[in-house]
């Protein structure tokens, strides 16, 4: 019998639009939302956020630790498949991989990600912290535009994805939007679920790849396509709004990579991901 698995937080958009239900173990169906699209192309993020849910209620532990998602097709909104596997399973971390299918219409089967990813209990880690990384320069949130301030859409063709998220960006990273990019390969930007939901680490999933693309401050516009993005989650947010930080130093052979951090209100380093991105047309 069919089970859905119950959403981790309430009943917001994200976690109804990340549901899956267990058809047989290791296999669950899902409902890939228009909502989280940019440009008709499925945001990665949203997408990794639902495998992640997927094998959280296959392995052992609760929450993501890694995730390596490498991405074979663009996936479009509607019915999907995702399959999951149980690699290892340890005291403290278990392993398993999952991945995404969706159908043709002739019936042919066609695979969009696949990710391996070690699963643990951040509620059991020590809280000593050792490090040099310090929370991202933004200013205040009251004095960062939001994606309505600006004098054209953001994404031109697609604000799907952006009516779901709250967003306030950095006025020295938004100058893209004003015809004037940086060249420096920065975003930056106050980040949160537009209904209000607090994050967790299945959002923070989302949340690494939901800023727009750092490409858009080296004046290269267009979607840029995620070939594989890695995110470690570090613990669990405090409530409140996100700092994320991205930056891209390599521009090279039609790709780039951006690194990101997040961090909550507690000033605390909650996630962080690198990515491989193809730069639109090859440039």
């Amino acid at each position: 019998m069919a089970q859905a698995v119950q959403a981790s937080i309430g009943d917001s958009e994200f976690d109804r639009d990340t549901a899956v239900t267990r058809r047989a173990p290791g296999v669950y169906d899902a409902e890939l939302s228009a909502g989280w699209t940019i440009l008709r192309a499925v945001n990665g993020g949203y997408l990794l956020a639902l495998l992640g849910r997927a094998l959280s209620d296959t392995l052992p532990h609760p929450d993501p630790f890694t995730v390596s998602a490498h991405y074979l097709s663009a996936s479009r909104p509607g019915p999907a498949v995702i399959r999951t596997e149980t690699v290892r399973t340890g005291r403290t971390l278990s392993t398993g991989q999952a991945s995404l299918v969706q159908y043709e219409e002739d019936g042919t089967e066609v695979e969009r990600i696949r990710v391996l990813a070690t699963y643990g209990d951040l509620e059991l880690l020590t809280p000593d912290v050792g490090t040099s990384a310090t929370p991202p320069p933004i200013p205040p949130y009251e004095q960062c535009p939001g994606t309505d301030d600006a004098p054209q859409p953001v994404l031109p063709g697609s604000t799907a994805i952006l009516d779901r998220l709250s967003l306030r960006l950095d006025p020295a990273t938004v100058g893209w939007a004003l015809g004037a990019p940086s060249g420096k390969g920065e975003m930056r930007g106050w980040f949160g679920l537009a209904d209000g939901r607090d994050a967790d680490p299945l959002s923070l999933l989302l949340t690494v790849d939901a800023l727009p693309p750092t490409a858009f401050e080296l004046g290269i516009q267009g979607w840029t396509p995620t070939i594989e993005l890695t995110t470690h989650i570090r613990c669990r947010p405090a409530p409140g709004p996100l700092r994320v930080a991205i930056t891209t130093r390599n521009v090279a052979g039609g790709f780039l990579e951006e690194d990101a951090e997040v961090w909550d209100s507690r000033d605390r380093l909650v996630a962080q991901s690198r990515q491989l991105a193809k730069v639109p047309g090859g440039q």
